[in-house]
């Protein structure tokens, strides 16, 4: 792209899942567009995740509708080099206009004329239509509480890669969604004691009567539910797809190794105080937990599935040490904690569209990913039409209805330009 200001339709800003879907929808509707993105394709599957990481969803359920996954199985988790290289195959497979390495840097509404003015790092774009295809991971949070101690090393989950990248000596984990457990178990396994602080979560079986949970979830209906539980929107999963596929059981972690605690309250000279909710926080995770077997259960018998049963998945461990005596306090230095990873989460950052499309809260305005800011779309969002928005399937239904919004929208334009009226 030359320096020179360059006029599109639509121009879809991050070359993600969301992005890549965006694109083929869009085309198939024959809207001329452009993608823009500042690294590579699907650059947070390659550098924003730890090494080990695969895919917390199995390669049949978390995928396009287009394209299977060449190298694994159905039921198999691919890893995040694999996933990568999908959405790299995939974006060849429609012809995607992608340009990489570019990042925007400003959206402004024109005044007096159509569409947006964009700034970017290599020149100007008018544009008349922005799809903010950046999802919902952009900026890792590390809450206030965090210590000011040169002596401790603190890295976000973005940031962690592997045990060998920190110093030696004990870990303190914040945070026990897909990404804190995950990474408390790796560690645990490479040799460290491992403090896990635990807050409130869901925690579904891996599987269940010869079905994934992903399964269970679309047949009952979970996954396209449109209606969000108020103060459900932020809470978070414990699952995962590491060494196989297993279900994430926060007792077995504990006779493992790992000491858990409650939810991390604060940071007093060199000692972390912890709340006092671990078996509360724990024993609603259990409540998720059952709930889900029960709603299986009860879909199996009233559709007649022949499912085998699975007793065995409702025995639940005993109660370690840890949940009956939960540690309340935690003397840094004396417990030789040396590093704390941050798993809390992330934060968007929008700073570069200048549109009114935002609440007061700073969260898009939106219906379905049509903005209240005409012209202007927001894809890969949490609930952005359905509890499966975010996720990969999810996010290429939600580009079919934006997609579908731009081509009424060139239609009524195409109206008048037309040379019968």
């Amino acid at each position: 792209m030359t320096v020179q200001t360059t006029s599109i339709d639509t121009l879809v800003v991050g070359a993600g899942q969301a992005g890549v879907a965006m694109s083929e929808h869009l085309s198939k509707h024959g809207v001329p567009h452009l993608v823009l993105e500042r690294s590579r394709i699907a650059e947070r599957w390659r550098t924003g995740r730890w090494d080990s990481l695969v895919a917390n969803g199995p390669a049949w359920h978390d995928r396009f509708p287009n394209l299977t996954f060449a190298e694994i199985g159905p039921d198999s988790f691919a890893s995040k080099e694999q996933v990568a290289d999908y959405f790299v195959e995939y974006a060849r497979k429609i012809e995607a206009p992608i340009r990489t390495g570019v990042e925007v840097t400003k959206v402004v509404r024109n005044q007096g004329r159509p569409g947006f003015t964009v700034e970017t790092s290599d020149g100007t774009l008018e544009v008349l239509r922005v799809v903010v295809a950046t999802g919902a991971f952009q900026r890792p949070v590390i809450p206030a509480i965090a210590p000011a101690d040169e002596r401790l090393t603190q890295i976000h989950s973005a940031d962690y890669r592997n045990p060998g990248q920190l110093p030696p000596g004990n870990v303190l984990v914040v945070g026990a969604g897909s990404s804190g457990v995950q990474i408390a178990d790796e560690l645990q396994r490479a040799g460290r004691q491992v403090y896990l602080s635990v807050g409130a979560h869901d925690r579904p079986p891996r599987g269940y009567r010869g079905r994934d949970f992903c399964w269970w979830l679309g047949v009952l209906g979970e996954w396209d539910a449109e209606i969000m539980r108020p103060g459900r929107e932020h809470v978070t999963i414990a699952v995962s797809g590491a060494h196989g596929g297993h279900t994430v059981d926060f007792r077995r972690l504990a006779h493992q190794g790992v000491m858990l605690t409650g939810l991390t309250r604060s940071f007093e000279a060199g000692v972390v105080h912890f709340q006092d909710d671990l078996a509360e926080n724990i024993a609603r995770g259990d409540e998720n937990y059952l709930s889900l077997l029960d709603a299986a259960d009860a879909y199996a018998a009233r559709n007649g599935l022949d499912l085998p049963e699975e007793p065995e998945a409702r025995v639940i461990p005993p109660d370690p040490a840890c949940l009956t005596n939960p540690l309340r306090d935690l003397d840094l230095a004396q417990a030789n904690v040396t590093s704390i990873i941050w798993a809390t989460g992330y934060a968007v950052d929008f700073r570069w569209l200048q549109v009114d499309a935002f609440g007061e809260n700073g969260k898009p305005k939106h219906q379905r990913g049509v903005s209240q800011e005409p012209g202007v779309y927001f894809l890969g969002l949490p609930w952005l039409s359905r509890r499966g928005s975010s996720f990969i399937w999810g996010v290429w239904h939600d580009a079919r209805h934006i997609a579908d919004h731009i081509a009424t929208q060139r239609k009524y334009l195409a109206y008048y330009d037309s040379p019968t009226i």
